[in-house]
């Protein structure tokens, strides 16, 4: 008798939060989609390298790479957070979705792919200003600006699809009905967030300097993309936690429930944009408090309700311990980043402490769920000790890299600085950068140990077919 069928009290059935992975043309637009995700990983880290030994002490006495700082941060941004969470939630759409549509999915895969490529070859061959215009900073030139536009356009088609070709929640309201609804209320967030970017870029007037220029162009569509890929994270919890043998005290309409709450606030964008204009501060300050009420009301409840899955889920076997550790790290990461978001003041480095804690908690929950998908997708299933240690190098590198600049911003060390800007004239600012540092190549290291781990298992996959 399957005991995870029941519940505690024997009688109502235990929700089961997973989905069916298709073994139609989904899978291999999928499987597209994740090697864009991984090859944007992969180049991501390159590039933050670079940022890494421009900002540590001593390390950036040797190299002449403060120059390249803010191109090499503008690229890694874009890579890391941009292209890495769009071409999963691509994955996920696509196992999602019904099959239809497949040509928009793979002209949308086609499109992203080559605007990738370009934004990575745009500071080789066209020297242009970096813009670090908060969410998507830009190269401002003519290559740049062109990619990220067939990048804009291409995820256009993708949400489109995704909308299309979303399938039901249906009437029997059980854990797999929960995720269609959770990535069907991604999709829709992402709509408006395009919305967003495409009334802002019709608003704002064009004599304005260019760096408040492509503030005020990313702002609004910045801040509801933080709902898309909080939405697609929440699913991954649901999921990994199944995956690992978890039973999630949440009932599949509270979950529902919760990710409603989650959507509702985005709704507000056109009413924001209706009420001030795109420069004013009103404008600013609304979608900033949108964020901060609307995104925080269902964190708590799904985050507390993984924890105490994850807290009595069953002992970890070979296969699982991947999975629960980037759960668990994923939870300690965000939660981390929320924290530390209750403690800025100021324009210095806990701001970057902030976001990339929460950042990096999306991030560790698409890998965990990457891992769990490879063997369904008809992949190797990825085992052993690189694949257990892969969330933890990553997790706690990031945590050491938040630590950090936590600690430097307390002593009013300065963000998208480099080198001599950041004036560390203290042995307690050169201490907490060189944690930075440290915590940042530890996890650049686990980021390029992920994609190993995932080509390895593709390739082992690939050759036992031979």
């Amino acid at each position: 008798m399957n005991t995870r069928s029941l519940c505690v009290d024997g009688f109502a059935p235990a929700a089961r939060y997973e989905l069916t992975v298709p073994t139609d043309e989904r899978r291999a637009l999928a499987t597209g989609w994740l090697g864009l995700a991984i090859g944007a990983l992969l180049a991501s880290g390159l590039f933050s390298i670079l940022l890494v030994l421009s900002r540590a002490p001593y390390v950036k006495d040797a190299f002449p790479l403060v120059n390249f700082f803010r191109v090499a941060l503008v690229v890694h941004v874009d890579l890391s957070v941009l292209v890495w969470f769009s071409a999963f939630a691509g994955l996920l759409w696509s196992l999602h979705g019904a099959p239809r549509l497949q040509w928009l999915g793979w002209t949308a895969l086609a499109g992203a792919a080559v605007a990738t490529a370009a934004m990575c070859l745009a500071p080789f061959v066209d020297p242009a200003t970096p813009m670090m215009a908060n969410y998507i900073p830009v190269l401002d030139g003519p290559v740049f600006l062109r990619a990220l536009a067939l990048f804009g356009l291409s995820c256009a088609l993708l949400v489109g699809r995704a909308l299309a070709a979303a399938p039901r929640v249906g009437t029997r309201l059980d854990g797999a009905a929960a995720l269609r609804f959770g990535l069907n209320a991604a999709a829709v967030s992402a709509a408006v967030a395009l919305l967003a970017f495409a009334w802002s870029y019709a608003a704002v007037p064009a004599e304005v300097e260019r760096k408040a220029y492509f503030e005020v162009l990313f702002w609004g569509g910045g801040h509801v993309l933080q709902f898309t890929w909080t939405l697609l994270m929440f699913a991954a919890w649901l999921w990994l936690a199944e995956a690992i043998g978890a039973r999630n005290p949440l009932s599949p309409r509270v979950a529902i429930l919760l990710f409603a709450i989650a959507l509702a606030a985005v709704f507000a964008t056109p009413l924001i944009y209706l009420a001030y204009d795109v420069t004013s501060v009103e404008h600013y300050r609304m979608q900033t408090w949108m964020m901060r009420i609307g995104g925080g009301l269902a964190i708590v409840p799904f985050a507390a309700a993984v924890a105490l899955a994850l807290f009595k889920a069953p002992p970890p076997s070979q296969a699982t311990a991947p999975l629960r550790a980037a759960l668990l790290w994923s939870l300690a990461l965000f939660g981390a980043g929320g924290v530390i978001g209750l403690a800025i003041s100021g324009a210095n480095v806990k701001i970057p402490a902030h976001y990339h804690g929460s950042i990096v908690g999306v991030t560790l929950a698409f890998m965990g769920l990457a891992y769990y998908l490879l063997p369904r997708m008809g992949f190797g299933s990825p085992q052993g000790r690189l694949a257990a240690l892969q969330p933890g190098l990553y997790g706690a590198g990031q945590l050491l890299h938040i630590v950090g600049l936590l600690w430097s911003g307390g002593y009013g060390v300065q963000r998208k600085v480099a080198g001599a800007e950041q004036v560390l004239r203290g042995v307690e600012q050169v201490a907490a950068m060189g944690l930075m540092g440290l915590g940042g190549l530890l996890a650049v290291g686990g980021g390029i140990l992920f994609a190993v781990v995932v080509l390895r298992a593709i390739w082992t996959s690939s050759t036992s077919r031979l």
